[in-house]
């Protein structure tokens, strides 16, 4: 069992709790009124600041080139392909500009922005992967649940968001993602204890993050 799995199955109960959440559900078959998902999509885009900069951070502290490589071109897509859903989404659902720039934020927003930035703060790749191969392979799992395009739903706001996580190119990149986090997996216990504990966290706040998008909780 590699690391990424082995950390996945410690935090089963958050994960899969996540993966099947009420909130995710409704997104799935298109009943999310739109008040929730204009609040999820709000404080969402409060992330890609922290997102950008670990992706960034992946960029520099990668052991090689190929994988600088990698995580530069997922930057580019994550600065045009999301940014673009969240700017339409936001115009489709009467988002004002201040609101999409600095929202009142959440609880579990913040603690989940302060965990990325914590992430980059270390400058080391595991730390770094954790909180990213979390994010994404959630995302991954979730979006795997809504099966074959024509069963999608029909509004584009929620499709969409779907599509950009349930694709060939974001499962492979997922894939490596877990490959990468793997091959890097810290020899010193403390050290890897740490890398634990940061994508136990992650995957905690993933939970508690669809549990304040659904019950709008502040």
């Amino acid at each position: 069992m590699g690391f990424a799995e082995e950390l996945r199955n410690r935090s089963a109960e958050d994960w899969d709790a996540a993966v099947t959440h009420p909130f995710v559900d409704q997104l799935l078959d298109g009943s999310l009124p739109d008040e929730q998902l204009r609040h999820y999509l709000v404080q969402d885009y409060q992330f890609c600041d922290a997102f950008t900069a670990l992706l960034g951070q992946a960029v520099a502290s990668a052991p090689s080139l190929p994988s600088r490589l990698v995580f530069a071109r997922v930057l580019g897509a994550f600065a045009s392909d999301e940014n673009t859903y969240f700017q339409d989404s936001f115009d489709e659902l009467g988002v004002p500009e201040r609101e999409r720039r600095s929202p009142v934020l959440g609880a579990t927003t913040t603690e989940f922005d302060a965990l990325m930035r914590d992430a980059l703060a270390t400058r080391a790749y595991p730390n770094v992967l954790a909180v990213l191969l979390v994010a994404e392979w959630l995302y991954g799992d979730w979006a795997g649940r809504a099966g074959e395009p024509a069963t999608w739903p029909a509004e584009s706001k929620h499709a969409e968001w779907i599509r950009l996580h349930s694709n060939p190119e974001y499962n492979a990149w997922v894939n490596w993602l877990r490959d990468e986090f793997d091959a890097v997996e810290p020899s010193d216990a403390a050290a890897r204890e740490r890398v634990a504990a940061t994508f136990a966290d992650a995957v905690r706040l993933e939970r508690a993050f669809f549990d304040a998008a659904l019950t709008r909780s502040r």
